[in-house]
């Protein structure tokens, strides 16, 4: 057997010789100097046993004070001391064994590697955006968001080397910097996009975790069904706020119609029968993508005669302040409500779990209820066969919701006794 003496001190011949180690290794010395680790084995191929020579990498001497970090890097440059050949030699017997050839193995390895490396987190963030069926400006946002918070840290990397440590820092500064509204949202989208890449093969295992120590809490309970005087408050709050009558109506026609704060505020006049009282938001407006017909109680109908004399020449119901063109926002709901001191205490989403508590309560039937707010059976079955629109009860039904709303909003709340369904 070789030792570190013999490798260090042999001199270069006229031609190529070898030391010879032992089990297949050996140190081969040519005559310009360099001294390369090589492995010899045999494997059957086609039936016919066949020798071949594995090239481990060059012989080198471990210099002083090298840490864990530098010899990693000097045996990824393919240099070796005598006892490292040793343990290379060992790997490629084990694979040999298998009937594997170590030097196609590294091939695969190196090409996996490559391939691992190509792979950026940004390039499968914008691979998981490009799937989902969502509207434009909502794929904007969620990549503003993406640009902003998370690249710049992690965008450049191999989604492979992402760890757990990492995702959590990230999420800590975004709440140090942007609040817990976007910390929560960049982890929703990290948790979808790593989702992808483990479907994929791209990763062992998804790294976001819920963290529900480590990060703060959201204080804020956005989505809290609100109590009866609290609507009653909101509605007279929100009308009396001095804002555009656009925003005001949209508002109204969201809580008076239980839809979206999205489908209320991008809402086209093409899209209402007035005379029928019936409004059909078309598939591509509908978060999951099927048309929705929402029956359109007195109140809403009065009040969208009236809008069609100030905005009926546009094609939305609430174009937007700058450009008629384009819909108004719905941070103009925000604003408004960080303007009456509601922000934090509710947000416009939760006019749909306020509604869903409330008529509940009321003893409507639930399939009337989901059917109104447009959620998927989440029974299978009943999701093939229950077809049933129940239009004729959710007008029933949503017109003596508003009647409730007015008298919320006309009381202080307290003495307001909700009103059962009428007969059918």
């Amino acid at each position: 057997m070789l030792t570190d003496t013999h490798c260090r001190t042999a001199k270069p011949r006229e031609k190529p010789y070898k030391l010879p180690d032992g089990k297949g290794l050996y140190l081969e010395v040519k005559p310009n100097g360099v001294k390369a680790w090589r492995y010899r084995f045999k494997l059957s191929r086609d039936g016919a046993i066949k020798e071949s020579v594995f090239a481990i990498g060059e012989y080198t001497n471990a210099p002083n004070g090298e840490t864990v970090e530098d010899a990693t890097a000097r045996k990824a440059g393919g240099r070796f001391t005598l006892a490292e050949a040793r343990d290379e030699r060992t790997k490629a017997r084990a694979l040999v064994k298998q009937g594997i050839n170590p030097a196609q193995h590294r091939q695969l390895e190196r090409t996996k590697r490559t391939q691992e490396n190509a792979t950026t987190f940004e390039s499968v963030a914008k691979e998981w955006l490009a799937l989902k069926d969502w509207e434009d400006v909502t794929k904007k946002r969620r990549l503003d968001m993406l640009t902003r918070v998370v690249f710049p840290i992690i965008g450049t990397l191999p989604v492979k080397q992402i760890t757990p440590p990492v995702i959590l820092d990230i999420l800590k500064k975004a709440t140090e910097k942007n609040g817990v509204s976007v910390r929560d949202e960049a982890k929703r989208t990290m948790f979808g996009i790593f989702e992808l890449a483990a479907e994929t093969f791209r990763v062992d295992s998804n790294p976001v975790h819920q963290w529900r120590e480590a990060l703060p809490k959201n204080k804020t309970q956005h989505k809290r069904p609100l109590e009866i005087a609290e609507i009653g408050q909101l509605l007279r709050d929100f009308d009396g706020h001095g804002g555009r009558h656009e925003t005001i109506t949209a508002f109204r026609l969201m809580w008076l119609t239980l839809t979206r704060p999205s489908e209320a505020v991008e809402a086209r006049w093409e899209e209402f029968d007035l005379d029928a009282a019936l409004w059909r938001i078309p598939s591509e407006r509908m978060k999951k993508r099927k048309e929705h017909v929402v029956p359109l109680p007195r109140q809403a109908v009065e009040m969208l005669r009236v809008l069609h004399g100030l905005t009926g020449r546009h094609a939305h119901l609430f174009p937007h302040r700058d450009d008629k063109t384009k819909p108004m926002a719905t941070a103009s709901f925000r604003q408004a409500l960080m303007v009456l001191g509601w922000a934090g205490k509710f947000s416009p989403h939760a006019t749909r779990t306020t509604g869903s508590t409330r008529l509940n309560e009321m003893g409507y039937s639930s399939d009337w209820i989901e059917r109104q707010l447009a959620h998927a059976e989440p029974n299978a079955v009943r999701r093939t066969y229950n077809h049933a629109e129940h239009l004729a009860d959710r007008a029933r039904m949503m017109q003596q919701w508003a009647d409730m709303l007015d008298s919320w909003k006309s009381n202080d709340g307290a003495n307001v006794v909700p009103l059962r369904p009428a007969a059918a």
